[in-house]
């Protein structure tokens, strides 16, 4: 899933400079050729690799909003919070709750002590919202179509799971 994760494009990149684009860690301005052969690389090593010895990875989408426009994660120095998170989950000290997109924290495994997040804004951040993740699906799908055949079959594969989990 990391193939598509989108970004704020750059300078670097031909375009809007801060308009949301898939763009794998703003890689696509620097890559000397077919990003579809840059995935299948990475893909490769993946295979080569002890499961144990890979990292994991972590989406974080630190700039959700609610309806006003306000951020709904105060951000800054409670971001920790998510970071402990993460390294408590790699070391299977905490439980997630399995999603259609990947595993989220559980409210009860969040360090929330002293932390002032109503409670509305607390129950999306640990949720998905399945429209805004079938217009991801279907927005990930257009962007693949560049890589024409050399995209990889396994992030064709993990699209059409996606889309499954979603009951697309």
């Amino acid at each position: 899933m990391g193939s598509a994760v989108s970004s704020e494009m750059t300078a670097a990149a031909v375009g809007v400079v801060g308009k949301i684009r898939h763009d794998p860690f703003a890689m696509l301005p620097f890559c000397g050729y077919n990003m579809g052969d840059y995935f299948d690389h990475w893909l490769d090593m993946g295979k080569r690799g002890d499961d144990d010895k890979l990292p994991k990875i972590f989406y974080v989408n630190w700039f959700r909003k609610d309806e006003e426009g306000n951020f709904l994660w105060p951000g800054f120095g409670d971001n920790i919070r998510v970071m402990k998170w993460i390294f408590e989950r790699c070391d299977g000290k905490v439980e997630a709750n399995k999603t259609a997109v990947g595993y989220l924290p559980k409210k009860e495994s969040f360090g929330l002590t002293g932390l002032d997040v109503p409670d509305k804004n607390l129950n999306r951040i640990l949720s998905i919202d399945r429209k805004e993740w079938i217009e991801e699906a279907r927005e990930m799908e257009n962007y693949y179509q560049q890589f024409g055949d050399r995209l990889p079959a396994e992030l064709k594969d993990e699209l059409n799971g996606l889309k499954e989990r979603l009951k697309f």
